[in-house]
């Protein structure tokens, strides 16, 4: 069954890139009325976050997050398949772009977990003169696991490293000076992790950023991917590079949960731009402070 899904997905990427967006449009509304679960997570998620909305204001949302995560899915045949002339045509890199992939020194590239994180990486990847690193969570199926690391590594790739190797990985290739891409915004339980707000709500957030940022003397570009109306594209934004992140005293890190929630407030800024794309089908408030009773 996996060979066939992706089968059909290698299939996809010949289709004209509007057609693939309409295409990823109606299965976004069918998820919506079949994946009962994930609308429920997504529909708890923007409770927790934005009870001050009514319910049919989340409902709009969560429907058009649904649009977002179809369309995120099958477009992915479409950046790991086409050409790089076609690429360019959709995907707009704008900000400090040369400083953050070609500058000297340590380089830690936060990206989000906003439904264009996969066009992000790519169009990193594909405008980069040197190779990246990345963070990889390794797939259940073998066919999968192949697929996306093919999909990712297509471009200047150094290597992709497994989640399971924790941070050795991404320090050895900071202190190489390889620019890493990461995205610590979810919620992977109590290990190296801190309750840290967002949106009001304790959420374990890893503090993989301000540890590694220290140990490696690594600037941090925060890294935002919008997916544009239509058949646009997406607009990836490589914001400045943080100054005093992290809090140093004698070279360590002296107030991680203040660094933690300067990234938090940064993703909640971005989220209010975009609520609709925010990955709000993961259970981002599972892992609960002790005594908390579970909110899924």
């Amino acid at each position: 069954m996996t060979r066939t899904l992706l089968g059909l997905l290698w299939l996809l990427q010949w289709l004209p890139y509007p057609l693939q967006a309409a295409l990823g449009h109606g299965l976004g509304r069918l998820l919506w009325l079949f994946a009962r679960r994930r609308r429920r997570i997504a529909l708890r998620n923007l409770e927790l976050c934005f009870a001050q909305w009514s319910p049919r204001q989340r409902e709009d949302v969560a429907r058009e997050h649904f649009v977002c995560v179809a369309r995120a899915l099958l477009e992915r045949a479409f950046l790991w398949g086409a050409s790089p002339r076609r690429l360019r045509r959709v995907l707009h890199l704008k900000g400090p772009v040369e400083e953050a992939l070609h500058g000297e020194g340590a380089v830690l590239l936060v990206g989000l977990h906003f439904e264009g994180m996969d066009a992000a990486w790519t169009a990193l990847t594909l405008a980069a003169r040197r190779p990246l690193s990345g963070m990889y969570t390794p797939q259940k199926s073998q066919h999968l696991d192949r697929w996306v690391l093919a999909g990712r590594s297509r471009f200047a790739t150094e290597r992709i490293v497994s989640r399971h190797e924790g941070a050795t990985g991404m320090l050895r290739a900071l202190r190489r000076h390889t620019p890493f891409y990461t995205l610590p915004d979810m919620d992977f339980g109590p290990k190296h992790s801190r309750f840290v707000p967002f949106f009001g709500i304790p959420a374990a957030t890893l503090d993989v950023v301000p540890r590694l940022a220290a140990s490696a003397h690594a600037r941090v570009y925060p890294v935002v991917a919008r997916m544009l109306p239509g058949a646009q594209g997406y607009e990836v934004t490589i914001h400045p590079a943080w100054t005093d992140y992290p809090t140093l005293r004698d070279g360590r890190v002296c107030d991680i949960d203040a660094d933690l929630l300067r990234l938090n407030r940064f993703i909640e800024q971005r989220v209010l731009e975009m609520p609709s794309q925010y990955h709000w089908v993961h259970k981002r408030f599972k892992t609960r402070p002790p005594g908390e009773a579970p909110l899924y």
